[in-house]
């Protein structure tokens, strides 16, 4: 009998020669990611660390990204002690604040490798299935024990095969797919499962694969995991990563599943993830001309370039509409740097977008963009539950960055088919 993904990976880490669906096995993750809450981390080990160390100091990967610059005296001091961790254990894979939202930051810095294990103190690392990782996150508890010890238990989840056929249609995004997906199986539908993506993949560019892949966890998923392509590698050779340092991994063709579903990708249109459940999905047309006050671009969900591109094509030469706000957060520096050289942020800003630094602020309520009571945010982020963006009394809508700019025009919801010329509805 064939292997899945997981079980494969699994197994091959693990040492064994193969691993079943709820067997629990001990491995040695190849980076453990944390943010902001390193301090936090850190501080529930002060004496061990004294005492024993880092078990593995290549293993950390620290990105400080949730509030920056700091916006109060606390964060600024915890800053300052993951820093001086840092310093005292030389950890090589640290990323001071300005380089981005760890999800982006940690993929272009060539640390995510296909067949590798990653487990990161932040539930979306599970973005990087996109380049035929194991990704997955984990508690601060075990981030702690991982720091001292350099390895950690997971349980071998069954797997759900998803199939793509045909292609999307303009006008319709990665990010409608995924939530049109998890509308379909709901938010619990793939608790602590594997979720492969199969068929016509070749459709969907890195970008698009690494929006995907970021959402599994609202779907339940304990990983989200492509295939690696020719695009793939392609993308790894342009950021420096060479296919001698990686061994992907892949399922069989005779694996078994616990489920197995087909999406045709052209039937998919724009979508909302409407408050407050990522999975209460519905068609853009059915909630047409709802008001909006602020519109967020950005986070690890939807802040690449071809994001921010997507939406300065739309809003090109026009403004967005009067008494909103319009928040763009490139996802890392190099992508507000490339951005830049291409003139998509002087588009934008033009526009009447405000630039804010690559981070992750507004989208956890933690910094920057807080709501008012009684407003409403359609937002390119991935999650819009009851006070996610600093209020109980305001409300979230999800979306493609398509959507966004198109709604960002009129103040209200608008299906984006309707502003790109030649476009069917």
């Amino acid at each position: 009998m064939g292997k899945t993904f997981a079980e494969k990976i699994l197994a091959k880490k693990s040492g064994q020669d193969e691993v079943v669906p709820g067997q629990i096995v001990i491995v040695e993750p190849d980076h453990l990611l944390t943010h902001d809450n390193t301090a936090a981390i850190i501080g529930k080990i002060g004496a061990e660390l004294e005492e024993f160390g880092v078990a593995r100091p290549d293993m950390p990967v620290i990105i400080l990204d949730h509030v920056i610059p700091a916006a109060s005296e606390k964060t600024a001091t915890n800053h300052l002690n993951t820093r001086d961790y840092v310093k005292k254990h030389n950890l090589k894979n640290f990323f001071d604040v300005g380089q981005g939202i760890c999800h982006q930051v940690l993929v272009e810095k060539g640390l995510a490798h296909p067949g590798n294990i990653l487990v990161g103190s932040d539930s979306h690392t599970c973005s990087y299935g996109a380049v035929g990782a194991f990704a997955t996150g984990v508690d601060r508890t075990e981030a702690a024990a991982l720091i001292l010890r350099g390895k950690t238990w997971l349980r071998v989840p069954d797997t759900i095969k998803m199939t793509f056929t045909n292609e999307l249609r303009p006008g319709v995004t990665a990010k409608d797919l995924i939530l049109h997906i998890i509308g379909d199986i709901g938010a619990g539908g793939a608790s602590y499962q594997a979720v492969e993506f199969h068929g016509n993949i070749t459709s969907l560019n890195m970008e698009d694969r690494l929006t995907i892949a970021n959402m599994g966890i609202e779907m339940g998923a304990k990983i989200a995991v492509f295939e690696v392509d020719d695009q793939t590698r392609a993308y790894l050779t342009s950021i420096g990563v060479n296919e001698s340092e990686y061994e992907s991994v892949w399922a069989d063709p005779d694996a078994s599943y616990i489920r197995e579903l087909t999406y045709d990708l052209s039937t998919i249109e724009p979508v909302v993830a409407a408050p407050h459940k990522v999975d209460n999905v519905k068609p853009v047309t059915e909630l047409e001309g709802l008001e909006f006050q602020q519109f967020l671009l950005g986070t690890c969900t939807n802040g690449r370039l071809g994001d921010l591109e997507e939406a300065a094509d739309i809003l090109d030469g026009k403004q967005i509409a009067d008494g909103t706000r319009l928040l763009v957060l490139p996802a890392s520096k190099e992508v507000y740097e490339a951005a830049l050289e291409k003139g998509v942020i002087t588009r934008l800003s033009k526009s009447g977008a405000i630039v804010l630094p690559p981070g992750c602020g507004p989208c956890l309520g933690a910094h920057q963009g807080v709501l008012a009571p009684g407003e409403r945010c359609l937002s390119t982020a991935n999650r819009n539950f009851k006070g996610r963006m600093g209020c109980k009394e305001a409300e979230i809508y999800l979306a493609s960055p398509a959507t966004v700019a198109a709604s960002a025009l009129t103040g209200k919801l608008t299906d984006p088919r309707k502003v790109l010329e030649g476009v069917p509805q």
